[in-house]
């Protein structure tokens, strides 16, 4: 039993730091009354309200301010001074773990030429011991000048000794030099390809630097791995970066049993301030796990693994998307399939079987088509069963195929930056009237799928307001072109919120409990500096986050 005293000094330490800080001691008790606020909900039957009383983390009450707080009267109270409030951001497709590693390496993202990314790779090697492996991500040669790939001689000047790889912004093909060719093997020339890779050779046969794909693993292999402490901090760093632009979840696309624990520990550890719905690394041991142990499910109320996450084809921008016909801009091409039909169709029996969802990585025609009609043969095989199986991207889709989404309840999971990111190219890639397929988000929706939104960071960047405005203007940054490209798919401001939110966590099982400010869910909410939903869209690019709480808890304050 406590001393009375120690009590007595308790309460007074207690009492003292709520009058010196009355937000902080709301956030330590999960308890409390936000009030003098503009939410929208995202909930059609109260879709805008003024206060929300949260009680262990949770929404108990929704009203005007003047009535919650006559009901509640003793209540602590959080002024909100008027602010526009959203429910928490979910990243409906990303890699975490990815963003944390590529915060730790050379970042090339928006590089306009060879010469720019040589000129940051130089800063960035100048800070790291002689002799490691130079790693950078995000380079697009489609933004070069030349708009043509790359090649070891590139980097060789500068880099003469040093291995260096980088990899392309959609994680789909890497850039060598020289001296990593040589670690490779004693003749690079005798490098063979592996299913659903490419390696881009001069005309002696010897590899030119660029790996497409599969092949890109017999680069990634000659890597000295991180170190576990390496890991936590780059898993850290990217936990920080999602909170402070308002994410509160992540479906994280491909996550191995190594990743998993990670994960675990750190939830722990009290260091895990985000959700995550991760996705097996599928067909791999990660798969194995679900297959043997079943679904993770709702681990320290920030964890779920549920899904398996596999590859059909590669990138649009890589030319690896596997096409129904060649590429309108290369002859001869149709891409790779990274994962042949028949054995895809046996995972995906197998997931069905076990109750794990199926979400598919499908960009080209052909590779959706293929995704559509196996998960249409396995789910008729398995009928009366809410699969919610998911098509990751849906870059590229035939008009025929759209209407099979919804007829099967088939998730289209994509990213709306990806569309203002490809659209000075992606009509080269395919033509003009494969294009009206590509990036139909509001087609998609008329038909009746269920659309959730992400942004797969780190090949986008993580902000979720570019993807908010990619949604509703199809326009980049400068607000060209001047009507939005192919402005009959933009969405809605409320159907863009939905696809971050409500249809985000329909997507991961989670509509019940998350998505939505409404009684009997988790208080995840984000508060900015403007109301996304009314300012002008350029506006909308200016948006901060003023604060995220996870669970009625605040786990990030602008400074």
């Amino acid at each position: 039993m406590k001393h009375p005293k120690k009590q007595i000094l308790h309460f007074l330490w207690l009492f003292l730091a709520f009058l010196i800080h009355p937000n902080l001691f709301a956030q330590q008790t999960g308890s409390f009354l936000l009030h003098n606020a503009h939410i929208y909900t995202v909930n059609t039957k109260h879709p805008e309200t003024e206060a929300m009383l949260i009680r262990g983390g949770k929404v108990v009450a929704v009203g005007r301010s003047a009535d919650l707080i006559r009901r509640f009267p003793k209540m602590r109270r959080v002024d909100a001074k008027g602010k526009t409030v959203i429910p928490g951001l979910i990243d409906a497709h990303a890699h975490l773990m990815g963003l944390g590693e590529s915060l730790m390496a050379a970042n090339l993202v928006g590089t306009q030429s060879k010469s720019e990314i040589i000129e940051r790779l130089k800063a960035f090697a100048a800070k790291q011991t002689e002799g490691e492996w130079i790693l950078g991500r995000g380079w697009d040669q489609n933004d070069w000048p030349e708009k043509q790939f790359p090649t070891a001689q590139d980097l060789d000047e500068a880099f003469p000794n040093r291995p260096v790889w980088l990899v392309r912004i959609d994680g789909h093909a890497g850039w060598a030099n020289t001296a990593a060719l040589r670690r490779l093997a004693e003749d690079p020339s005798k490098l063979t390809e592996p299913e659903g890779g490419k390696i881009y050779r001069d005309q002696k046969g010897w590899p030119n630097g660029i790996f497409i794909d599969n092949a890109m693993g017999l680069v990634d292999m000659r890597i000295p791995q991180p170190t576990e402490a390496m890991l936590n901090r780059a898993l850290q760093m990217a936990i920080q970066n999602c909170i402070s632009l308002g994410l509160t979840g992540v479906h994280d696309a491909g996550t191995s049993v190594e990743t998993l624990n990670r994960y675990k520990k750190a939830i722990d550890r009290n260091q895990f301030d985000i959700r995550v719905y991760a996705m097996a690394d599928g067909p791999l041991a990660a798969f194995e796990f679900l297959l043997r142990n079943g679904a993770v499910l709702d681990y320290g109320h920030k964890l779920t693994m549920r899904s398996v996450k596999m590859y059909m084809d590669g990138a649009l921008g890589s030319r690896g998307a596997a096409m129904l016909t060649d590429y309108s801009d290369d002859a001869g091409n149709r891409g790779l399939l990274l994962t042949q039909e028949t054995y895809f169709r046996e995972v995906v029996e197998k997931a069905v079987r076990a109750g794990i969802q199926v979400n598919t990585h499908a960009i080209g025609d052909r590779a959706n088509r293929i995704v559509l009609e196996v998960y249409e043969a396995i789910q008729k095989q398995y009928p009366g069963k809410d699969w919610r199986n998911r098509v990751e991207h849906a870059q590229i889709v035939a008009l025929s195929d759209i209407p099979r989404f919804s007829k099967n309840g088939i998730i289209a999971s994509m990213q709306p930056t990806h569309a203002t990111s490809d659209m000075p190219w992606a009509q080269d890639r395919v033509g003009i009237e494969r294009i009206k397929g590509g990036y139909v988000w509001q087609a998609l929706l008329k038909s009746n799928a269920k659309l959730a939104l992400g942004s797969d960071f780190p090949v986008e960047w993580v902000n979720p307001m570019l993807g908010f405005y990619a949604a509703i203007t199809r326009q980049d940054a400068e607000g060209n072109p001047a009507q939005g490209w192919f402005p009959d798919q933009k969405l809605s401001r409320m159907e863009a919120l939905r696809g971050f939110t409500l249809d985000a966590a329909y997507a991961a099982f989670q509509e019940n409990v998350l998505g939505s400010l409404e009684v009997g869910k988790w208080a995840d909410f984000v508060i900015l500096d403007r109301d996304i939903m009314t300012v002008s869209p350029k506006e909308v690019l200016k948006a901060k986050v003023l604060e995220t709480w996870i669970a009625g808890k605040r786990v990030y304050a602008a400074k």
